[in-house]
């Protein structure tokens, strides 16, 4: 069993630092040789980073002499035929001269330990000492006698994010040795040894995903030999920080294992999103250089063409021959928005009513919705006046001079995604997805603003599974979350309760919608949390606006052009995509050759 344990006083940013490297530096050797048995429980004392392991008998000794050295020598066979994992020789030396740094080991088969204790690079203590079986690495004060280098660290949810990372990624490398996460004497994460990579992925990353989403590969060759899973092309991400691969149980990255996933995936996957993958490769060490890269993460092939197609390849074969056949599932309507064609005679009666009540407006002399009866999961009414000076900040304008629309008058709808509109001079082609997201936008910041955001609780909480360091970014992020309606509770381990939610979103697949918001959080560090809230305010209108391909009637294509036009920035979407082009009476007169 390998634990890694995080004890306060001192769970700080420096401490889980010194964990992230500890993790690197002394899991990845133990790792190399066969672990054995069950660790005793880590020794714990306040303010400590405890690496426990249990590998083989040869590891003990040589930790405790890498400590005190910067020199770690391998002949020429060893760089030929790189097995284990390994690291830089002077790394542990590096941490130790940073730190007050203390290890206990002993072999199995030795009647005493040895204990080690340095402190700012100095030796303090060298001598045997009773102790259990295995190795107890323990770090204190990082950093203490370079404190320029603390002002740089992150905050500790961040950096335990970044650790967890590690503690996955090894943990799923190796499921036959157990794991255990202690973090300010509480586990957070305990993953038992002689596991199953099945087994694993679900520890880490839920039962849905591990037992229905997922297609074993197994494909082999002369030299070489790929296995693992694969995601269906059911789920994915909109980044890669799904996929895994592994060289000879390492963690790796190459560019050509980007590229020969998209390739397999090709045609399968809408643009821009991403697979989950968990692929391992099998080949001869000698095929392999490990060292392009200090961290040693980064690989490259000897013959990089014959490793991309058998990626390729093998993933493909996978997808075409194990894809579960497409069912058809009935469109779920959007808050507030009434199909436009629907044969069912009780939505036709209700649509007439609402057609009846159409009134005109005495200022412009065109038809309107009254009040509660839009089409749009907006109330009309709200939006006759303008947004707030305070919402009008959170809005964001791509210009400070922009104007506003014309009077328009709808003259239909091409391709079920454009509404043809008639203007003072000329044609507008109007996006009605990108159009309806602005709507949904301001009148969000505008409600915000106003302390009257919709939102709907939930009688019956709806349990959401999430991996390790998405749940700890939604613990970091909880009251972004909590500002825009999502209210959520932890549920032990990495589940949450989802207890409340946007209006917006009541018609909407909360889990997948719950994915691309923490994944909207994933992709970079926004220096503002205003910014990281409008980047989700964005996310969830996105979600709840009309789609593409959804066939409007003449009444809500009115009241899309109605709301339209009084919003403040009507030309853009949120993300900043034109909602409309415009096709001037002069520039269509050139092209019919009339002047």
């Amino acid at each position: 069993m390998t634990s890694l344990s995080l004890s306060k006083p001192e769970f700080s940013p420096p401490t889980l630092l010194a964990a992230l490297f500890l993790l690197a530096l002394l899991v990845s050797p133990g790792l190399s040789q066969a672990p054995r048995g069950i660790s005793p429980p880590p020794f714990k004392p306040d303010g400590a980073v405890l690496v426990n392991l249990q590998p083989g008998q040869d590891h003990a000794r040589y930790t405790a002499d890498l400590a005190r050295s910067e020199r770690l020598t391998l002949t020429a066979a060893d760089l030929e035929r790189i097995r284990s994992l390994g690291f830089r020789g002077e790394a542990l030396a590096a941490i130790a001269a940073v730190s007050r740094l203390t290890i206990r080991t002993r072999p199995h088969d030795a009647l005493a330990g040895t204990i080690l204790a340095v402190s700012g690079g100095k030796l303090q203590d060298v001598r045997e000492t009773g102790c259990g079986p295995g190795t107890v690495v323990e770090v204190r004060d990082l950093f203490f006698n370079v404190p320029a280098r603390l002002k740089f660290l992150r905050a500790p949810p961040t950096e335990l994010a970044h650790l967890r990372q590690v503690f996955g990624t090894h943990a799923l490398a190796h499921p036959e040795v157990g794991w255990r996460l202690t973090v300010d004497d509480r586990e957070t994460q305990v993953l038992p040894g002689k596991a199953t990579l099945e087994d694993r992925v679900c520890e880490l990353w839920g039962e849905e995903l591990g037992r229905t989403e997922l297609r074993p590969v197994e494909w082999s060759a002369a030299d070489m030999r790929i296995y693992g899973y694969v995601g269906t092309p059911a789920v994915h991400r909109g980044d890669r920080q799904g996929q895994y691969v592994f060289v000879n149980r390492r963690p790796a990255s190459a560019p050509l294992f980007a590229h020969a996933i998209a390739e397999a995936y090709h045609a399968l996957l809408p643009a821009d999103r991403h697979p989950w993958l968990f692929l391992f490769l099998e080949l001869d060490p000698a095929l392999v250089d490990v060292n392009v890269h200090p961290a040693k993460t980064e690989v490259r092939f000897r013959n990089n063409d014959v490793v991309f197609r058998a990626v390729q390849r093998a993933v493909r074969r996978t997808l075409i021959d194990r894809a579960p056949i497409p069912q058809t599932q009935p469109a779920r309507p959007v808050a507030g928005w009434q199909p436009a064609l629907d044969t069912h005679d009780d939505v036709i009666a209700a649509r007439r009513e609402q057609l009846r009540s159409l009134e005109p407006v005495e200022s412009s002399g065109q038809w309107s919705m009254s009040r509660g009866q839009s089409f749009l999961p907006i109330d009309p009414a709200g939006l006759q006046t303008r947004p707030t000076a305070a919402a009008q900040s959170d809005i964001q304008h791509p210009k400070a001079d922009i104007q506003q629309l014309p009077p328009l008058r709808v003259v239909g709808q091409i391709g079920a995604m454009y509404v043809i509109a008639e203007g003072p001079d000329g044609m507008y082609l109007i996006d009605q997805h990108a159009a309806h997201e602005r709507i949904l936008y301001e009148k969000f910041m505008a409600d915000k603003t106003a302390q009257q955001l919709a939102v709907q609780d939930l009688l019956d909480p709806i349990p959401l599974e999430f991996s390790p360091d998405e749940s700890t970014l939604i613990e970091e992020h909880l009251d972004v979350l909590h500002g825009i309606g999502l209210r959520l509770e932890p549920f032990g381990g990495s589940t949450w309760l989802v207890r409340s939610l946007p209006a917006l979103l009541i018609n909407d697949d909360l889990r997948t919608a719950m994915a691309e918001l923490v994944a909207d959080l994933m992709a970079g560090d926004l220096p503002f949390a205003a910014n990281e809230e409008a980047k989700l305010i964005t996310r969830v209108c996105k979600r709840a606006a009309i789609k593409g391909g959804q066939v409007l009637s003449a009444a809500e294509m009115n009241e899309l052009i109605r709301q339209l036009e009084l919003c403040a920035a009507p030309r853009t979407c949120p993300h900043g995509r034109p909602t409309m082009i415009h096709f001037s009476a002069s520039q269509m007169a050139k092209e019919f050759g009339r002047m």
